[in-house]
Formats: structure tokens, sequence, C-alpha cells
């Protein structure tokens, strides 16, 4: 027997219709009222090295989007009208940022418009389901400059105090003034570039995809993501001493592609830190477990 629809029934079939229909002209809609803003973003993730993962940071998160979504397998969207007033929120805040030129308020208005837009045509059990991608679209956001410089000059101070007793510790002779040591040899500058910053905002972001896909444990991610200060700042204060040492015995590798080059050693240093950290995080859970069993 054939089953009949009533007025509160959807075929399965026209509801996913409808719903993919649906995301198609929505998503083209926001593609079209933030196009400047999605120009100049992506300008910036090309010209500002300290951006170079933004590239990764949609697509990633919609992966894990994609991941998700046999949780809301079967579900039909319940659309929450909620939705629509965080749209017009983010439409307002756009319009002030456009006004004002601030960038950061234009960038994250366009997140703040997704997470509304998926309120409003799913519900409050999609933005559940999907919280953490679209926590992660704030990551393809540049810091305001403000900020940035607020966190930059301090990391640079304690990369250059901390090279500076590793440096006077293997007995080179090292005067700092500053952010700048003054060797035999050389005279280095620790600029914004070589702050670290860098490095934290990348492993800041691979903490919490790592994490979320080889981590089930709350407490543990959030200790993976707070230990990424640290590792990031240990990095690049290592990567400025071992500078400082090399330039003793030849200065020009203080600067040039080799220079560039110890900064993707550095990371990647770095993100084996974070993996090793993550093992020793997952042996004291499993052994404190046991004992308390």
């Amino acid at each position: 027997m054939t089953p009949v629809l009533t007025g509160t029934e959807t075929a399965p079939g026209k509801a996913r219709s409808f719903s993919w229909i649906t995301i198609a002209w929505v998503s083209a809609l926001l593609a079209v009222c933030y196009a400047p803003v999605l120009v100049k973003l992506v300008d910036q993730w090309i010209v500002n090295p300290d951006m170079g993962h933004g590239f990764f940071v949609p697509v990633i998160a919609a992966a894990i989007a994609w991941h998700k979504r046999g949780q809301i397998a079967g579900k039909l969207p319940k659309p929450n009208w909620w939705g629509l007033a965080i749209m017009i929120w983010a439409g307002f805040q756009l319009y002030i940022a456009t006004l004002g030129a601030e960038l950061f308020l234009a960038r994250t208005s366009l997140v703040i418009s997704i997470i509304g837009a998926v309120l409003l045509l799913g519900g409050t059990e999609y933005v559940r389901v999907f919280g953490f991608p679209l926590f992660l679209l704030f990551f393809m956001v540049p810091i305001p400059a403000v900020i940035y410089n607020q966190i930059t000059f301090p990391l640079q101070i304690i990369a250059s105090k901390v090279a500076e007793n590793v440096i006077d510790w293997l007995q080179i002779p090292v005067i700092r003034e500053g952010n700048v040591l003054i060797l035999p040899q050389q005279t280095l500058n620790v600029v914004e570039a070589c702050s670290g910053i860098r490095s934290l905002l990348t492993l800041t972001f691979l903490s919490l995809v790592y994490g979320y896909v080889f981590e089930k444990r709350t407490w543990v991610r959030v200790a993976l993501f707070f230990s990424t200060i640290p590792i990031a700042i240990a990095a690049n204060a290592g990567r400025v001493a071992f500078t400082g040492v090399i330039s003793q015995f030849k200065p020009e590798l203080a600067e040039g592609w080799f220079h560039e080059a110890q900064g993707g050693v550095v990371f990647m240093i770095a993100l084996a830190i974070l993996i090793a950290f993550h093992q020793l995080l997952v042996r004291g859970a499993v052994f404190f477990e046991g004992r308390r069993s």
C-alpha cells in the first residue's frame, strides 16, 4: 500500500532537494553581498605570510562539515527565525564596518552571516552538529592590527631574552637591547616576522583540527589548544638562538633563503612537539584511568 503524505509530512527526496536548492541560492546571495570582503580577504592570505593558513581553513571546515553530515541524515530541517535576526545583525555590522573601513568587523560579519543562515535554514540541531566547523571559520580572519601589535612585541622580547640566555650559555658574547641581539660577528634584529606569531596562529588552528580528528576527551583537546602557546614561543626562541649561533660562523646564513627555510623546519618541529605532547597526555590519561578502575 502506498503511504499518503499529510500536510505536516514531507517526502524525504523532496526535502533533500529543497534543502540543496535553498543552500545554493543563499550561498550565492552571501557571495554577492560579501564579494568585496572576500576579494580583500583572499588578497591578504596571499600577501600576508602570517595568514598563509587562511586558504586551508574553509577547505578543512567544509571537509569536517561533510564528514558530520551523517548526524543530520533523516532529520528534516526545522528553520529558526532567530537565524534571520543574526543575519540582519551581520548585515548591520557589515554596513558599519564599510563606513568605518574596519576590515575585521566586515570579515567576521561574513562568518556570523553563515552561522545565521545555518540556523535559519536548518535550526538549532544543525548549528549544534556543525558548530565546530563553523567556529573554525573565524581562523580565516586576520586578527585586528591593534591586537596584533599588542601580541607581537611581547613575543619579540620573549624570543630575544630566551635566545640571549641560550647564546650566553654557549659562551658566545652577546648583548641584548630590547629586541636587538648584538654579537661579535652580527647584529640580529628580532622583527615582527621573527616574533613567532605566524607559527602561533597556524599551530593554534592545527591543534583544534588535530584534537578533533585524533582525540575524543574534551580536557585533552583543551590542553592541546593551550599548549600551542608555549610550544610556539619555545620553538621560535630556539630558531632565533640558532640563527645567532650560526651567524658567528657564516653571517650570511642569518638572512635569505636559509633563514626562511629555518621557519618551515622550526614549524614542523613545533608540530612534532604538539603530537608528542598529545601522546604524553594520552598515556597519562590511560594510566590514571587504569588506577581508578
